[in-house]
């Protein structure tokens, strides 16, 4: 798709039915001709440049919306000029209406070659010219608008994918922690087993329950025990490794991770990893177990049966987990 490099910098689109011509010759009896000739239309803005080497630079100063130009002039090619008005980003779209003394056909030819749109030869009737230059700045602004609008259109498209996926994050998140919430557990745990199926791998699962948290919580209000639950929730987001894994907070003061294609002991050596960095968070609570917060974990692994469901791994995740709490809390237990 054609697009005008300079449009994202002007912050406005001409008016349609406006045009401003750019007419390059060195004889000034031409521009004073052609001024006339175009005066007939009060929406033409004309302006004239002498020098051929300066041609480009004025072009890209004032963005017409045709250039008339001329191929035969002191210092300079006009068709040098035409790849140069193409080869800028600038002025690669403006339309080119040759206007040359010149009538033979292989310059005709060479010149649409090079990226004019027209030629005309030296002087057309006003009427023609006129016509001509509307004809060519009404199909330079609908590109124009038509390459306003497109962007404008992927800008939207964008800024509405954006809005999209915050949406789906606060969907799938846990207000507190920014883990995933429980609806996203579940959704992932289900994917992760029928991935299971077809691939034939393991699945791990590890359940994590905060020692004694209803007791930090009585003591020191909900707000530290808020502040308590963030900071056990960063020490487990930071303990998944593989892009797959998932961090999600089960409820209340229980997490979880869900492991896909790891094996029992890689679980097992994830949830010791777990359970000393919470320790090591060094959050004051005196229990049984030490004098800071701790966590029980409880490690499943299987590779999924189409006989059974996710369930099945976190009743197993379940029963170790209790078994974790009734040997003494502050530890991980596996199979």
């Amino acid at each position: 798709m054609p697009a005008n490099a300079a449009i994202d910098d002007e912050p406005d689109t001409p008016n349609a039915e406006s045009a401003t011509v750019l007419l390059v010759d060195d004889q000034p009896v031409i521009g004073m001709v052609v001024r006339k000739m175009l005066a007939v239309d009060p929406a033409i803005a004309f302006h004239m440049c002498t020098e051929a080497t300066e041609a480009l630079a004025k072009a890209r100063e004032l963005r017409p919306t045709v250039i008339l130009q001329d191929l035969v002039m002191p210092g300079s090619d006009g068709l040098e000029l035409l790849m140069a008005y193409r080869s800028t980003p600038e002025t690669r779209d403006i339309p080119i209406i040759v206007l040359s003394s010149n009538d033979e056909p292989g310059m005709k030819k060479t010149a649409f070659a090079m990226g004019a749109n027209d030629y005309l030869v030296k002087l057309p009737e006003p009427i023609e010219l006129v016509a001509r230059i509307r004809y060519h700045s009404r199909s330079y602004m609908a590109l124009i608008q038509r390459d306003n609008a497109y962007r404008a259109l992927r800008h939207s498209q964008k800024q509405l994918l954006e809005t999209n996926r915050e949406l789906q994050r606060l969907t799938n998140a846990d207000g507190l922690t920014g883990l995933a919430n429980r609806r996203h557990f579940n959704e992932t745990l289900a994917q992760a087993w029928q991935q299971s199926h077809a691939t034939q791998s393991p699945l791990s699962l590890l359940m994590i329950d905060v020692d004694f948290f209803k007791s930090y919580n009585d003591r020191l209000g909900h707000l530290a025990g808020d502040e308590a639950l963030q900071r056990v929730a960063g020490a487990i987001a930071a303990s998944c490794n593989e892009r797959n894994d998932l961090a999600a907070r089960f409820g209340g003061e229980e997490f979880a991770l869900v492991l896909p294609a790891t094996s029992a002991a890689q679980a097992m050596a994830l949830a010791e990893q777990v359970r000393a960095r919470i320790e090591a968070l060094g959050i004051v609570h005196a229990t049984p177990v030490g004098e800071h917060l701790t966590a029980s974990i409880g490690t499943a692994t299987l590779t999924a049966d189409p006989a059974s469901d996710p369930t099945a791994l976190i009743a197993v995740a379940d029963k170790r987990l209790y078994r974790a709490k009734c040997e003494g809390r502050n530890r991980a237990v596996g199979g």
